[in-house]
């Protein structure tokens, strides 16, 4: 299992969102506005991101991966950077059901 977090331009999200629906099987996502500060121009002035993390199964990193670069995608510098990390484990909190993406 992996998880996938992304951050972008706020106003991708619909974009975003909507390559992510045409990915067959894939789980819920959590998104979160957050602000995001340069680090190669230490400005220091936050600048409003959108970041969305899913669990997923291995076999779907590569379609999410390339949705999410697809619909977040401008050309402009500040697109945003994708991050695919293992998951040692999941436990749902209602159920105590542990390892499923789902």
């Amino acid at each position: 299992m992996k998880e996938v977090k992304a951050i972008f331009q706020p106003f991708m999200l619909k974009p975003v969102l909507e390559a992510l629906e045409r990915v067959d099987h894939l789980p819920a996502a959590t998104v979160s506005e957050v602000d995001g500060y340069s680090v190669v121009h230490p400005e220091y002035t936050p600048k409003p991101k959108t970041k969305l993390e899913m669990m997923i199964p291995d076999e779907l990193v590569d379609a999410v991966v390339q949705a999410i670069q697809t619909g977040a995608r401008t050309g402009n510098p500040g697109d945003g950077r994708i991050f695919v990390t293992d998951v040692e484990a999941t436990v749902k909190i209602r159920t105590g059901v542990k390892g499923t993406a789902d």
